[in-house]
């Protein structure tokens, strides 16, 4: 729809005085700004009414029993809100994205095609009342398969040289590894958000500031002079990425709005498993996947406590943390629930500060 109002309505504000506020179509910070507002109202309108049908259908989430105990009393708390961001950004993305930009698609896809391997697990945990959902095989060979897809597009549309922030040039040509290279990015960055998913609002606040981190990045580097100024990687076409995580930001701080402490709603990994994927193929498209490392810092830190929980418990029957992952350790030696996802976010606010200081120091 948005193609169609630049292509009919844009041409009016070059050639009618009358018209001249089309001109604001043509750019990307004006479509942004509205995608926010837009995917922001549209989540706190349906919200409330996906909810209910969750209420409804007794589609709530099921609490482990080895769990925190703190935990047990938002056992049947309406879970699969994933939805509401997925459906609120493909309306804004119909109404603001330019559907002749190879990245508004590639975003989509990453969008729906981690999303809807989370719906599935969901569908089969919370509908199916399966507990184990989809199989851990299965669920890794669908993440393979869209990751796989992204990765082939990718590599016939952007270059598969490696950067290093604080360095101009690039460090080497992946060449054809970079499919693996950006399948492995992309894999891991969907399953670390997931795995950050256990406290109210401490995923989606995070992925709030990698996002909004990554929207500016892509803004700067689609401008050939600015990132020539910058000395960041160009790549043509990327600040419509920007437009699209804008809409991924609105329908996030909607979503937060619900599933703030204490949260009437979780995503599910129909939303976790989405965002992740998302943020894993953005830095693989700008060519910052170090910087994700940084920024993502929290995300990173939740997978590698797990990795050494799994490895130390199975080769020396110990662990090393009260709980993996990492905000159950702290929540299991007494933290408050609340003060545990305001620390964190703090932590994830100074680490995207640090992404943006790598912009001044190369």
């Amino acid at each position: 729809m948005f193609y169609l109002m630049y292509k009919w309505l844009y041409p009016l504000g070059k050639e009618i005085e009358f018209f001249k506020v089309f001109n604001l179509f043509q750019y990307v910070t004006f479509r942004s700004l509205m995608a926010v507002i837009t995917t922001f109202v549209i989540s706190i309108l349906i919200g409330p009414r996906i909810i209910k049908y969750l209420k409804i259908k007794k589609i709530g989430q099921y609490i482990r029993e080895i769990g925190p105990k703190t935990h047990y009393v938002k056992s049947g708390t309406p879970t699969m809100g994933g939805i509401i961001i997925v459906l609120s950004v493909i309306v804004s993305v119909f109404l603001w994205s330019r559907f002749d930009s190879f990245f508004t698609w590639y975003c989509f896809l990453a969008l729906v095609g981690f999303g809807l391997i989370g719906f599935i697990d969901d569908y089969l945990k919370l509908i199916k009342k399966n507990t184990k959902g989809l199989p851990g095989k299965i669920k890794i060979v669908g993440q393979f398969i869209v990751a796989l897809v992204l990765s082939v597009l990718l590599y016939f549309n952007v270059n598969s040289y490696f950067y290093m922030p604080f360095f101009v040039e690039p460090i080497f040509n992946w060449g054809f590894f970079f499919i693996f290279f950006s399948m492995l990015v992309m894999i891991s960055s969907s399953n670390a958000v997931n795995l950050t998913d256990g406290l109210d609002g401490l995923a989606i606040g995070l992925s709030l500031l990698v996002m909004a981190t990554f929207a500016v990045f892509s803004y700067l580097s689609g401008h050939k002079i600015i990132a020539d100024y910058l000395r960041i990687p160009f790549v043509s076409g990327s600040s419509e990425i920007t437009v699209f995580l804008a809409s991924m930001g609105g329908a996030g701080l909607g979503f937060l709005w619900f599933n703030s402490h204490p949260a009437e709603v979780f995503m599910g990994d129909t939303g976790s498993l989405g965002i992740g994927g998302l943020i894993g193929s953005v830095a693989v498209a700008i060519k910052q996947e170090v910087l994700l490392v940084l920024v993502g810092g929290i995300f990173v830190m939740e997978s590698i406590s797990v990795i050494l929980q799994v490895f130390f418990y199975k080769t020396k029957k110990k662990r090393i943390f009260r709980m993996a992952p990492l905000h159950h350790h702290f929540e299991v030696g007494g933290m408050p629930e609340s003060k545990i996802i305001i620390r964190f976010w703090i932590i994830g606010i100074i680490l995207s500060l640090l992404g943006f200081v790598t912009l001044k120091i190369r």
